[in-house]
């Protein structure tokens, strides 16, 4: 079996031990000896021996109520450590002969084979020039990790970096690992979880450090290396105004079931991301001052500087005042609301022009590589982040557009738009949009939850073009949700073009998403109104918690499908904004192999996708890191632009049309049809618990009710603390049993070989299979669960075999990731840690459930940091 990378293995091993001097400095050896206990016997348990579990359950049966915290929190931070050593080795150095990461070589790679296929240069350089990839930072984070932590945590992954030399000294050596035991040390005594839920503002602000510690340095870094790429394959360099890869965000703009975010929160965030825009390039604008001291410029630029001595420094001083008003202006206003006075930068183009001007008179002079240094960093930025930073999107159910609608509609006279047929609704809102006189008198005195709609409308109308990226409709329907939005920010004073975004979230409604779009385009005036691409967004994770992950993707196949045909036959450029989860079972996974696996032409050079919660530090919270993966997306999204995957065979549809009836048949006749299930998930799993966990300012769920009221999250959240991750699989178990009993196998398998779609679920669901576990899954069901409940328990760890079984088959292997030994052992190593704190988290449930103990009490404290712990062993949870 392939093992570990011997300095992965290394690393791990050093922070564990950092971790264990730490704790016995404050606890003592004998404590210590029983976290060796603990480990040596859930080790010797995995392995199959009887005397290994028995050491396991005695030594934790055998803990003191005042040991449970310290116990809970030791198996935790090991994992975290063991997470920074992981994600430290993804960009460790090369040593001389070792590849470089796919991740790094990707691009120039994909960009070689399109040449061998016969595509030109000029070509290929302007294609990579027009790319339109937009990230959008969500806050709905099941990253439960303190701030201060995930500081310390990357200021450890910044000493490995250190100490990955092989000519460092005793003395150098010494100096790190001192340094490496005070870190660990330090996150040791600082307490893991948020003692309260943080604000919509402060989640904001957490998206804003993560531009500012990372992807402010990664994204420059990545165009370089684009551009490099570019002139080795095609003599040509990217554009000096492309901007390949922006960033957008959700945080402090939905308000979709959530009522802390308001207008007022929404006005605030603006201005606030204004004011980190202009402090990020103020630092950027001391440094090219202080650089750029050379005399030599163009007579353009001499002629604007007032032919100073030192003509870059006069034009960026200038700037530089511009750019401190605009930040002083900014606080001021959300303070006192203040208008901004005329030295504050109000349009991109006024800070770039200046800037442009420096790098085309320093190149025009002999100075290019100076201009294509910091400079052109700087320029990069402007392009991709502007003065305003990220692009807020707005956020929010239809139903409070509907029900806005029918109170202003009631106060007109006219009737209860609530009431009306599609037909009536279209109607009344085409006229309404046609008539030049406002909808509302003055003296209108609406609802608190219309004027909410109303406030924030306008704060959309005020706030400059640029700072806003779309105005999301969750629980779309039909052309009439998108219509009412438009007349709401027409009411509002909108008089620019702003993307009103129709999201189709349950199974129907990704149904109906394309007639609904067929209709919107055909409605006279709509097109008039559309400035740009028709943007639509697929729900995935509401969408997989309606009707399995079987059924849900196909669903999302097909309603890309349908919509790239009725846009193209309308000859409008659609846009797909994909709402992606962290977990498989809300639609996430690798993103280069899923952009890969969407159908032909709805990837056609545009790519906009959600990155949320603690995916967000994973993936972009170190700049390394964020480099690799701000990669992949620009070469998948070349690739599916140009190499776009085969048509599906028809035999395939068939297939695929099959399991997905029963996949959703299998999914539903558990989660809604079983009349015990709803009492069985809240016994199960920690779901109640999790209410309490201040993971995000928004509410578990939308309103009281069952499993259709959760929001995906929590629901995901729950089962995989408990092992069994029921909404990745539950539905594939009979869909797969079904296909295999009709003597599909061969079929099966060659769809996995040749269809993208097919094969990456497959993949996606082997993981998550292989990160199931039954036996703790019945566990939780021996301590928790009610007697009469049990029979659903078992029957669902029956389904999850089953499950495994159809995918061994259909993958053709002996065991689940038999391909990729190296992964299996990482399982393994993390089970070691993770066992122990699902032992300890089921006493910490009954415990709980039994004492009703306070928020604030040791035991509640451990519970959470159990579920802290368990999140962080699994690396994505919600």
């Amino acid at each position: 079996m392939a093992q570990i990378d011997a300095r992965l293995r290394e690393n791990v091993h050093l922070l564990g031990e950092l971790l264990g001097n730490t704790i016995r400095e404050q606890l003592g050896d004998a404590f210590f000896d029983k976290i060796e206990r603990i480990r040596k016997g859930a080790k010797g348990a995995r392995r199959g021996s009887a005397d290994g579990a028995r050491l396991l359950q005695e030594t934790l049966d055998g803990l003191a109520d005042d040991e449970l915290l310290p116990m809970t929190r030791a198996f935790n931070q090991f994992l975290n450590l063991a997470n920074i050593a992981e994600q430290y080795h993804q960009v460790r150095r090369r040593r001389p002969g070792e590849p470089a990461p796919f991740e790094v070589s990707a691009l120039g790679g994909l960009l070689e084979r399109l040449k061998g296929e016969g595509f030109a240069q000029e070509f290929l350089a302007r294609q990579v020039g027009k790319l339109e990839i937009e990230l959008v930072l969500t806050a709905h984070p099941t990253e439960v990790s303190r701030r201060t932590l995930i500081q310390k945590y990357d200021a450890i992954a910044a000493q490995l970096a250190a100490r990955d030399h092989t000519d460092l000294g005793a003395a150098e050596l010494s100096k790190i690992e001192l340094r490496l035991q005070r870190l660990v040390a330090e996150a040791w005594h600082t307490e893991e979880i948020r003692r309260s839920r943080p604000t919509p503002v402060e989640e904001a602000k957490w998206g804003f450090a993560v531009i500012e510690n990372s992807l402010w340095q990664a994204l420059p870094n990545v165009l370089r290396q684009t551009d490099l790429a570019l002139k080795r394959s095609t003599g040509l360099h990217l554009p000096l105004d492309a901007s390949p890869i922006r960033f957008a965000s959700w945080m402090g703009g939905d308000r979709d079931g959530n009522p802390n975010v308001t207008a007022a929160v929404s006005r605030e965030v603006l201005l606030l991301a204004r004011w980190m825009a202009a402090d990020l390039f103020l630092h950027d604008i001391e440094g090219l001052i202080a650089a750029l001291s050379m005399q030599t410029a163009s007579e353009e630029l001499l002629h604007r500087s007032g032919k100073s001595a030192e003509p870059y420094r006069a034009l960026l001083k200038t700037l530089r005042d511009r750019l401190v008003a605009t930040r002083d202006w900014a606080i001021r206003a959300i303070e006192h609301n203040q208008p901004a006075p005329a030295a504050v930068l109000q349009d991109n183009a006024e800070l770039r022009e200046p800037l442009e001007l420096c790098y085309h008179s320093l190149h025009a002079c002999g100075m290019g590589m100076i201009a294509d240094g910091d400079l052109l960093d700087t320029l990069r930025r402007v392009a991709a982040f502007g003065l305003f930073l990220v692009r807020l999107d707005i956020r929010q159910d239809s139903a409070r557009h509907v029900a806005a609608m029918a109170e202003i509609t009631d106060y007109l006279g006219i009737g209860h738009y609530d009431q009306w047929d599609e037909q009536k609704r279209l109607g009344f809102l085409q006229d309404e949009l046609n008539n030049r006189r406002p909808l509302l008198p003055s003296h209108f005195q609406p609802s608190p939850e219309t004027a909410e709609v109303l406030e924030t409308c306008r704060v959309v109308a005020q706030a400059p073009g640029a700072s806003l990226g779309s105005y999301v409709i969750s629980m779309a329907k039909g052309a009439s949700d998108v219509l009412a939005v438009q007349l709401l920010l027409k009411e509002a004073g909108l008089q620019r073009p702003m993307r009103v975004v129709p999201l189709f979230e349950t199974l129907d409604d990704l149904n109906n998403a394309g007639p609904a779009i067929e209709q919107l385009l055909g409605l006279p005036g709509y097109r008039q109104r559309l400035h740009g691409p028709q943007e639509v967004m697929i729900g995935y994770s509401d969408s997989a918690k309606d009707a399995g992950t079987t059924a849900a993707a196909w669903a999302q196949y097909r309603a890309q499908e349908a919509l790239v045909n009725i846009c193209r036959a309308h000859d409008v450029e659609l846009l797909l904004f994909h709402g992606r989860g962290g977990t498989v079972g809300r639609g996430g996974g690798p993103a280069h192999a899923a952009i890969l696996s969407q159908p032909p032409g709805s990837v056609a050079g545009r790519f906009r996708t959600t990155e949320q919660g603690e995916m967000i530090r994973f993936k972009f919270g170190l700049p390394d890191i964020a480099e690799q993966n701000l990669s992949l997306y620009l070469a998948a999204v070349l690739e599916a632009t140009l190499l776009p995957p085969p048509m599906p065979e028809p035999d395939w549809r068939e297939t695929m049309e099959q399991l997905a009836k029963d996949g959703v048949a299998g999914y539903r006749s558990v989660v809604r049809d079983h009349p015990q299930f709803v009492e069985y998930f809240r016994q199960a799993t920690p779901e109640q618990e999790l209410g309490r966990l201040p993971l995000g300012s928004r509410p578990s769920k939308r309103r009281e009710g069952g499993v259709e009221s959760l929001r995906a999250i929590p629901w995901i959240f729950a089962w995989t603390q408990t092992r069994l991750m029921l909404p990745a699989w539950l539905g594939w178990e009979q869909a797969l049993h079904a296909a295999l009993e009709r003597g599909e196998g061969e079929r099966l398998q060659l769809m996995r070989q040749r269809w993208p779609f097919f094969s990456t679920r497959i993949d996606m669901l082997e993981m998550v299979l292989a990160k199931a576990d039954a036996d703790i899954a019945e566990g939780y069901d021996e301590r928790l669960v009610s007697k009469e409940l049990q029979p659903l328990g078992q029957d669902l760890r029956d389904r999850l075999s089953q499950a495994v079984d159809a995918v061994l088959q259909v993958t053709n292997q002996s065991d689940l990731l038999a391909h990729s030994p190296a992964t299996l052992e990482a399982f393994s190593l993390r089970n070691t840690y993770l066992d122990p704190l699902h032992l300890m988290q089921t006493e910490l449930l009954a415990r709980s459930r039994q004492q009703q103990s306070p928020a604030a009490s040791p035991l509640e404290q451990a519970l959470l940091v159990s579920v802290a712990g368990i999140a962080a062993g699994l690396r994505n949870t919600g």
